[in-house]
């Protein structure tokens, strides 16, 4: 090998899409990438190979069907085919992942494959309700208006979840910094102090010298008290997943708690009134889209709620009489229904229903966040300063000590 030249290691996918890697030699990167670019090979990654590696292992990839619901459409919308709407989706600079997983629908597809059936080979990305609404867009010849419906479907549910996420970062940062600030003070500081204290002949105060033990035991089993909350989380965590009673049983307390359960209950029925409205209006028919619609609500215990308004709808009853039945559907979502019903527009009903819902989340959320952040300034404040006032208290004595 010349010595102007490297050798890089690269992995990629071939013309038939296959997963292929190997070592190149070039004068730089972008030289072994256009080789390898000329003999068909789509590059992923491309590295220096050779010498002691360490690297970070990468995140997962998140799937984001939502953004590749709204390309395609827009795509198909103006009228192009699509195959070529899958390669002109692949060379706008998308991620890796969504390369690839365009190679793969360019193949199927082009090999004779349904759309929908292709996209149930990935159900990382594409859920059981999706590919549903695929079908029936296929079988009605209206694939671009469905997947716009399925974009705008999949925004607000991000939507929903961000809000969320937001709210809760600023208080859980919060309660983390305190805490911090907590664990230095107990486990740092006051040793110092304890030492400081030892000259003295008197006894301490005693809220002084029960801070100071309290620090002793930390300093003690804090390793250990550490490993078993983190192995009793990790418990929980797969309690929760794993167990379908235990999670029914925290489900339901949770709806109990104020605030934090109402959230989570309009949340649950701001999904099942987005989803099942953009299935109705799909066409698809209400048993039918029951069956995925119970998946999206996000819980258990609404999941179950939807599977009975399905078996009471098929022993004869209409929507909104079996979700009167039912303690989870709030009498709003129900006049709504019935009115949507007995007009013949049940999707608006079911959207506007959703928006509310969606609004109330909101609401929910800037209150929960109004409520926790004094909370948890008030808690912490008493705290740490319930920590520095135990070390001073001595020395605001020192008078009656010495």
């Amino acid at each position: 090998m010349n010595p102007s030249t490297h050798l890089y290691s690269w992995r990629g996918t071939d013309a038939s899409g296959a997963t292929v890697s190997g070592q190149v030699s070039g004068r730089s990167p972008a030289y072994a990438r256009a080789g390898l670019q000329r003999q068909g090979i789509r590059v992923v990654s491309l590295r220096p190979a050779g010498g002691l590696q360490w690297r970070l292992p990468k995140p997962r990839e998140k799937a984001d069907p939502a953004g590749f619901s709204r390309q395609l459409a827009t795509l198909l919308r103006a009228g192009v085919p699509l195959l070529q709407a899958f390669e002109v989706m692949g060379r706008s600079g998308c991620s890796a992942g969504q390369a690839a997983l365009l190679d793969k629908l360019k193949r199927d597809v082009g090999a004779g494959l349904g759309l929908a059936d292709a996209l149930q080979r990935h159900p990382a990305w594409f859920d059981d309700l999706y590919c549903n609404l695929v079908r029936v867009g296929e079988q009605s010849g209206t694939l671009d208006r469905q997947l716009e419906q399925l974009a705008g479907m999949l925004e607000q549910h991000q939507l929903l979840r961000k809000r969320v996420r937001k709210a809760m970062l600023y208080p859980l940062l919060l309660l983390l910094t305190g805490l911090g600030v907590s664990a230095v003070l107990l486990l740092e500081v006051i040793p110092r102090f304890e030492q400081l204290f030892a000259g003295f002949d008197t006894a301490l105060p005693a809220f002084t010298q029960w801070v100071i033990n309290l620090s002793t035991g930390l300093g003690r089993f804090g390793p250990l008290l550490l490993s078993f909350t983190f192995g009793l989380g990790l418990g929980l965590a797969r309690l929760y997943r794993k167990h379908a009673p235990a999670r029914l049983w925290i489900t339901a307390r949770a709806l109990r708690i104020p605030v934090f359960g109402k959230l989570l209950s309009q949340a649950a029925l701001a999904r099942f009134a987005r989803t099942l409205a953009t299935s109705y209006t799909a066409g698809v028919p209400l048993l039918d889209a029951l069956v995925t619609v119970a998946r999206a609500c996000g819980n258990d215990l609404h999941e179950q709620a939807v599977q009975r308004l399905r078996l009471g709808m098929a022993n004869g009853q209409a929507l909104n009489q079996a979700m009167a039945s039912d303690p989870l559907f709030p009498p709003l979502l129900v006049q709504l229904t019935a009115i949507g019903e007995s007009s013949g527009t049940l999707d608006q009903m079911l959207d506007k229903s959703a928006s509310h819902y969606e609004e109330q989340v909101r609401h929910a959320l800037d209150q929960l966040t109004g409520l926790l952040e004094p909370a948890i300034v008030v808690v912490l404040g008493v705290l740490v300063g319930g920590l520095v006032v135990a070390m001073y208290l001595p020395i605001f004595q020192l008078g009656s000590l010495i």
